[in-house]
């Protein structure tokens, strides 16, 4: 069968959106995670019920929202609730199966930066900061992150940790007594990572169609580590990209040439 053609950014987002289930209660993020959520929701996964912070409970949008106020979240959505709500009965009384988080910062052990680039005083780059990650990040039975793959995202060391994975050893998660898995899957354009289960420690589960481990190891700013048995990330079938493309189409048609994926 001859390969489907496709860009970085699809096998990202395609490769992201199969992590989800028919059955999963699933905490969005805006950019990266609503896209592969909707797409996850208009393809294997129809029942999948997307919360996002503003208060809309199983919200079913057809253009990817441009931030959690947008209107197309609370048109479409079953019922919006109060901010608190959402919170505490929603996230702390343990209903959300999964959270989908990025960021512009991630480290070995799954924790996030979205607060600052540089030293957090005098700050290179000021960013929106937590919203709701923070607690998105301890509460949700279990996290996936899904990022572009790059030495600046991929450090060593955190300038601000905003939200928690597992810890700066990935001790600290469970010797907090957090009773929810934390971080199990990242998933970029070139890879998919997934924590080694004692150490917590992520490594490289599967490599994206045409992609080298040597790509992976350059892009990443800690001595990465791969699976003894690594796969390649099945590459998309036609009907996820038109599923995706047709998206993005009538996200761009309703906000413009954006960039909606950022």
């Amino acid at each position: 069968m001859r390969p489907v053609s496709h860009t970085a950014s699809e096998m990202m987002t395609i490769a992201a959106s199969r992590a989800l289930a028919n059955d999963d209660i699933c905490f969005v993020g805006i950019g990266l995670p609503s896209a592969a959520c909707n797409l996850a929701r208009l393809t294997h996964a129809p029942r999948l019920r997307l919360l996002y912070e503003s208060g809309t409970v199983d919200t079913r949008p057809t253009v990817l929202p441009l931030s959690i106020g947008d209107g197309e979240l609370c048109e479409t959505a079953l019922s919006t609730v109060p901010v608190v709500e959402m919170f505490q009965y929603w996230l702390q009384g343990g209903r959300v199966t999964v959270g989908f988080l990025g960021g512009a910062q991630v480290d070995r052990f799954g924790n996030l930066n979205s607060t600052v680039v540089g030293p957090y005083e005098r700050p290179k780059v000021r960013l929106p900061g937590s919203g709701g990650a923070t607690e998105i990040a301890a509460h949700c039975r279990r996290i996936f992150i899904v990022m572009r793959h790059g030495a600046r995202a991929f450090v060593s060391r955190l300038d601000f940790m905003t939200s928690l994975g597992h810890g700066p050893t990935g001790r600290e998660r469970r010797a907090l007594g957090l009773g929810t898995e934390g971080p199990a899957l990242i998933v970029t354009d070139l890879c998919t990572m997934q924590p080694d289960p004692e150490t917590c420690e992520f490594e490289v589960a599967s490599l994206h169609p045409g992609v080298t481990a040597e790509q992976v190891r350059e892009q990443t700013s800690w001595p990465l580590r791969f699976r003894s048995s690594i796969e390649e990330t099945p590459a998309p079938r036609q009907e996820e990209l038109d599923a995706l493309r047709d998206l993005i189409a009538r996200t761009r048609r309703a906000h413009g040439e954006r960039d909606i994926n950022e």
